[in-house]
């Protein structure tokens, strides 16, 4: 990988996990107001691959045999990456403290080490191992997981979930996109998973709720369509598709490492926008989470997906495809 594809493809995917932090400040007014989160999801979804949908076809050219040629892997990027993930964090929400659902599905970047090494039966390079294991403790000083008692294995159980669907998810993205533009696979797989939320909330598995009352939004009185219209611009049109794009150039191992800083992103722009005050301990995560990013690239390997995407992709996806199916309630990119 040439360095000036590299530095496109980081911009790129910092670009991305700015703009998946931002929907926090956004979407709490919505569900304050009566709006239930698969419901909230589905139109973000919508929203998102609605606004991305003329760019998609210009990148086409009109032309929707590359869309149908890559149908399983619109349907992957649908089911795991649109629903799957958020589905399970919204259903691990239920039953375990937030902060712990976030580390579970934030764990996906150390998932993609294991399965690789799993899989290619060569362990990961010491630096890579010591850049996850960084990480992994920067995450936890962000988060901050708390919530004393035994915790619900249930809920347990679904923040796994998330985080086996959010690797999936940088698998998918990360794979040859051949002649299917990565804003094509965006758009897609928001529409298509946006249709399949709205198909669960229809069966009465779980809550499926609007409200079209005004809410507050950073200290004003707005429209509901106003924090919806933000999130489906920044946190939904604009992230999906470059975090797809970072996912292509850099690789899904990388690109998931990076995927890490939506969660100091979030909790900057909760500074920013609603003063909720940085912890100085947060402050500190951050910093180790970029350190860990950078042992992680320090790699060769790192420019890599790893074993080749197919292969993770078996290994993934398709286990997802068929689990997320069977599920109650449930966001992921958040």
């Amino acid at each position: 990988m040439d360095r000036r594809h590299l530095t496109t493809g980081l911009i790129v995917a910092v670009v991305a996990a700015a703009s998946f932090g931002v929907s926090g400040p956004f979407v709490k007014p919505l569900l304050a107001s009566g709006w239930s989160p698969v419901a909230a999801v589905a139109l973000r979804a919508l929203v998102g691959g609605a606004l991305l949908a003329p760019v998609a076809l210009a990148a086409l050219r009109l032309d929707l045999r590359p869309i149908w040629r890559a149908r399983r892997r619109v349907l992957g990027m649908a089911v795991v990456g649109v629903a799957g993930t958020q589905v399970f964090y919204f259903a691990a929400i239920q039953h375990i403290p937030v902060g712990t659902a976030i580390l579970l599905e934030y764990m996906a970047p150390l998932l993609l080490v294991a399965v690789a090494w799993a899989v290619s039966r060569r362990r990961p390079a010491g630096i890579v191992l010591i850049g996850s294991a960084i990480a992994a403790a920067g995450l936890v000083l962000v988060v901050s997981p708390s919530g004393g008692g035994a915790l619900d294995p249930l809920g347990l159980l679904f923040g796994v979930l998330a985080m086996v669907c959010c690797a999936g998810y940088f698998v998918i993205a990360a794979q040859p996109s051949g002649d299917l533009p990565p804003v094509a696979l965006a758009a897609s797989g928001l529409l298509v998973g946006s249709a399949l939320l709205g198909l669960l909330g229809l069966t009465g598995l779980v809550p499926f709720t609007a409200s079209a009352d005004d809410v507050v939004v950073l200290g004003g009185v707005v429209a509901w369509w106003v924090p919806m219209l933000v999130i489906g611009v920044v946190a939904t049109a604009v992230a999906y598709a470059t975090s797809i794009t970072a996912s292509s150039m850099l690789g899904s191992r990388l690109a998931s490492f990076i995927g890490l800083l939506e969660v100091a992103a979030a909790a900057a722009w909760a500074w920013v926008l609603l003063d909720e005050a940085l912890t100085p301990w947060q402050l500190v995560g951050g910093v180790l989470i970029v350190a860990g990013i950078v042992a992680v690239r320090s790699d060769a390997g790192a420019d890599q997906p790893g074993p080749s995407p197919e292969v993770l992709a078996s290994t993934l996806a398709d286990p997802v495809e068929r689990s997320s199916t069977t599920v109650v309630d449930g966001p992921p990119r958040r």
